[in-house]
């Protein structure tokens, strides 16, 4: 989008130091050079979820040109990894911009032939006010640990009407915030930060608290999404 003016800083506080340290730094960083994981986000009682890192670093799928298909006018791609979204789009010659917390992804979105800046979503970002779409694709409903907060911020980032699509949970009985550290098998895990966890009915019970409306749910590859419009 050109002409536009950075954003103000919202009131609430940035995506947490820690956050951003962990998704910067080994071994998440090595995992996306090298292309695969494994790779975990660990919680305190030591449960881990696994992380995609091969999905993330391989063309779109199936799935992800379902989502692509429903965008609408500018999009802007909120954590976007290794850049598979921002390169898919951008290939359809669409206005797309992609935003992440770590170095390594950006850098490799960039290398992919993208658009995409360092930043978190809650720092001033440019078009604030004037996306027409934004993405919350492989798990990015955690970031913060906040789903409020977090659908709060991307309505500022909207035009009025605009569209969220967000990836939740397959499993709709979830709604969990917690401390996590990302670490593969060999590691010490990295420094705990917030995340959250939202199957589909938790996520429009905070969509509704937040100002949004759902317009639709599907679930394509085993994997599941909600479209939301601001209003």
């Amino acid at each position: 989008m050109s002409g536009v003016r950075a954003a103000a800083r919202v009131g609430h506080q940035r995506t947490a130091p820690a956050a951003e340290r962990a998704w910067s730094a080994d071994p998440y960083a090595d995992a996306l050079h090298a292309g695969r994981g494994p790779l975990f986000l660990r919680r305190a009682d030591g449960w881990l979820l696994p992380l995609d890192v091969e999905r993330w670093c391989a063309e779109a799928d199936t799935a992800d040109l379902e989502v692509l298909r429903r965008c609408e006018g500018a999009v802007l791609d909120v954590g976007c990894g290794p850049g598979r979204l921002v390169a898919a789009l951008g290939a359809e010659g669409r206005r797309v911009l992609g935003i992440d917390v770590s170095s390594a992804a950006v850098a490799h979105t960039v290398r992919r032939g993208g658009q995409a800046l360092l930043r978190s979503v809650f720092d001033p970002l440019p078009g604030t006010g004037r996306w027409d779409t934004a993405l919350l694709m492989d798990g990015n409903l955690g970031i913060g640990g906040d789903p409020d907060a977090l659908l709060r911020r991307l309505a500022q980032l909207l035009s009025p009407g605009g569209l969220l699509v967000a990836e939740t949970v397959p499993y709709p009985d979830v709604d969990e915030r917690t401390l996590v550290q990302i670490t593969d098998a060999h590691r010490t895990p990295g420094a705990p930060f917030p995340w959250a966890r939202l199957g589909t009915p938790a996520l429009r019970r905070y969509a509704e608290g937040a100002g949004w409306r759902a317009e639709d749910e599907w679930s394509a590859g085993g994997r599941s999404f909600v479209a939301l419009r601001a209003r």
